[in-house]
């Protein structure tokens, strides 16, 4: 069976004020459950990118399908219900400091009008996946970087959402927090078979992890295979990820409550 589309662009081009294209004629399909990186230079327009498949930003030509849905006279009710969807993850953390970790983390499920048994239950395991069980009641400001990224992933992944984009979620982060991450994303697709966009400049990622690439440059798209690694005797080497611990398969089974 071939794996279903889940985001289309055809032939689309994005501009903004200045009416010079930041990108042209792009068209591509990504498949549910896939995991690619999105890299290219500074202002090459891979946060472009991100805002069209999340319905922030218009393209000025073509068209975008997400679900198979055709986005181009959506209303604003239809394009939240895409947004539930899902979630986006920013290098700047955009948590509010004012709210606790744990109110940051259930305020996307309060927006659903999940009920708060069900919120305390969600929220509670999701710190522990993400290694924060023991800060629920912490500000965001009391925490580290690295710390405050985990709990924007965390506020990301409580809807269980079928698209994540993350831009730049490891740039301001440290190595060994950055491969933290990237971990938690990795079980996240091979547990929940959400489909990850990850923009990234970081060569070492790109090495180390070796999904396939998405590259912009000059206002284009270009697709690349993951690269193999080889052992001695010709053999392809892959990353397989870590093991997901038991405590997450439990969530997964909490996620399939909240639509009943």
């Amino acid at each position: 069976m071939e794996p279903k589309t889940i985001i289309s662009f055809a032939n689309v081009s994005a501009n903004y004020d200045n009416g010079h294209d930041v990108l042209t004629d792009v068209s591509f399909n990504i498949s549910a459950g896939a995991f690619h990186f999105l890299t290219g230079a500074s202002g090459a327009g891979k946060t472009t990118l991100l805002r069209l498949i999340y319905q922030l930003h218009k393209p000025s030509n073509g068209t975008i399908k997400l679900f198979g849905q055709d986005c181009s006279n959506l209303s604003r009710n239809d394009i939240s219900a895409l947004r539930h969807k899902m979630a986006i993850v920013f290098q700047s953390y955009s948590l509010i400091s004012h709210m606790t970790v744990f109110d940051n983390v259930a305020l996307p499920l309060r927006v659903r009008g999940v009920s708060n048994d069900k919120i305390k239950k969600l929220v509670t395991k999701t710190l522990e996946w993400v290694g924060l069980g023991k800060y629920a009641d912490v500000y965001p400001l009391e925490l580290s970087g690295g710390q405050q990224q985990r709990v924007s992933v965390a506020r990301a992944i409580i809807i269980q959402p079928a698209i994540l984009l993350a831009d730049e979620p490891t740039g301001n982060l440290d190595d060994e927090n950055a491969s933290r991450l990237m971990d938690l994303f990795i079980q996240m697709n091979k547990m929940f078979g959400t489909t990850i966009i990850l923009a990234t400049h970081n060569k070492k990622l790109l090495e180390t992890y070796r999904f396939p690439v998405i590259t912009v440059d000059n206002h284009h798209v270009t697709f690349g295979a993951a690269e193999q690694d080889e052992t001695p005797n010709g053999h392809s080497r892959q990353w397989k990820g870590p093991q997901p611990q038991n405590y997450f398969s439990k969530l997964s089974k909490q996620f399939e409550d909240i639509g009943k």
